[in-house]
């Protein structure tokens, strides 16, 4: 049976040059590299050589401003409990209804704490209110939290501008950007703006799982989440993952080289997948037509189907998408996401999340599309809505 995997923004395939670069960390060079002897010296080098590597990848101006984590939500909370810890006469924070769990959640739990969040709205296409978050920046507002580009839809927002937006109407606010989903499809540069905090993840660009990295602006002091030891410099506590830290950097190399492709090849095969399930599928709708999004994601509502079921079927016949965040999988509530964008009941619960990546094939793309009518052509048999799907049909067909 095929195995075409479509869901790479849940996680994706290591490299296997990013493999061949982690061996020698397991086995020769296995040394602590806190320690003084000679045998920690390749991995000691090894950690700041890549650190250099991820200023570089982000834009950073030194590679001070690099702390390696375990993943995405240790870098959020690390940046912005931190920050919290040291501003504690702030209580008031922004984000937005789109965030990724590890952003959203946590800010959830600091309301529960005493802290007045503002939850900025997006519109139909899940593109920010822009005017809403401009009005809610106050004298007291500690902290914008504003992701880089949409995990669920793939939707890009404009955080530099938001940044500088931000600094002009109170220079003392600090700016978060989860740019998880952004690393390695767009070019990141946070010297381009006044950004504080950004976090990536590697296993979103072909590195493992369990490595992610937070950039913290020269001179933003922040509490450590995590005490114990002095590594990354007091700031994270912790014998350091050095094959997964140098994989990391690996991935970012390849990832910076292969943008051009990601622009070209892996668009190429969204916009066919995206443009052949509109096609051949009469219930089939897309939830983000805006035109600033990550080349390699595509959100398709299937009217009066339940989402699970298309997941079900599609792993039958060796296609693996997903319906919304894997951080949220378990749960059988709608997305966030688009309930926040008001997708209608009609497709809320039978979304599709659909994101490619560099090992995507053409004839992997021909084969979903045309296996996509079939599956969505049982789960309508089984569907309540009769009616209303063979409205859809007669409206598809003319």
């Amino acid at each position: 049976m095929k195995e075409i995997y479509l869901d790479n923004n849940a996680t994706t395939k290591v490299d296997e040059k990013v493999l061949e670069a982690m061996l020698p960390f397991f086995k020769e060079n296995y040394g602590n590299p806190s320690s003084m002897y000679s045998l920690a010296q390749a991995p000691h080098k090894a950690i700041e050589d890549a650190r250099k590597v991820i200023a570089d990848f982000v834009g950073a101006k030194s590679s001070k401003e690099i702390y390696f984590t375990s993943c995405a939500s240790e870098s959020a909370n690390m940046a912005i409990k931190g920050l919290l810890e040291e501003n504690k006469n702030k209580k008031h924070l922004i984000t937005t209804k789109v965030e990724h769990p590890c952003v959203l959640n946590l800010h959830k739990e600091l309301e529960k704490k005493g802290y007045k969040v503002t939850y900025i709205d997006v519109d139909s296409n899940g593109d920010l209110d822009i005017n809403s978050l401009k009005n809610a920046i106050k004298e007291d507002t500690l902290l914008v939290s504003v992701m880089t580009a949409n995990n669920e839809t793939g939707v890009i927002y404009p955080v530099e501008n938001i940044a500088k937006m931000v600094k002009e109407i109170n220079p003392q606010t600090k700016f978060f950007t989860d740019a998880v989903q952004a690393a390695g499809k767009i070019k990141i540069d946070v010297s381009k703006a006044p950004i504080d905090f950004l976090i990536i993840s590697g296993h979103k660009f072909h590195a493992p799982k369990g490595i992610g990295a937070l950039y913290v602006k020269s001179g933003t002091i922040i509490s450590p989440l995590i005490i114990g030891g002095h590594q990354e410099r007091g700031k994270r506590a912790g014998t350091e993952n050095v094959p997964y830290i140098v994989g990391m950097a690996k991935a970012a190399q390849i990832a910076e080289e292969n943008l051009k492709l990601e622009e070209t090849k892996v668009k190429y095969l969204r916009d066919k997948l995206e443009q052949g399930i509109l096609k051949n599928v009469f219930n089939a709708k897309l939830n983000s037509t805006s035109a600033n999004r990550v080349v390699n994601t595509t959100n398709i509502g299937f009217q009066y189907v339940e989402g699970e079921l298309i997941l079900l079927h599609l792993s039958d016949l060796g296609i693996f998408a997903s319906s919304g965040s894997a951080c949220t999988s378990g749960s059988l509530d709608a997305s966030h996401v688009l309930k926040a964008m008001g997708v209608p009941f009609t497709s809320l619960h039978g979304s599709i999340r659909f994101s490619l990546s560099k090992y995507n094939t053409e004839e992997e793309i021909d084969y979903v599309i045309e296996k996509m009518p079939e599956v969505i052509e049982k789960l309508t048999r089984i569907s309540p809505f009769q009616d209303e799907i063979e409205k859809l049909r007669a409206s598809h067909k003319a």
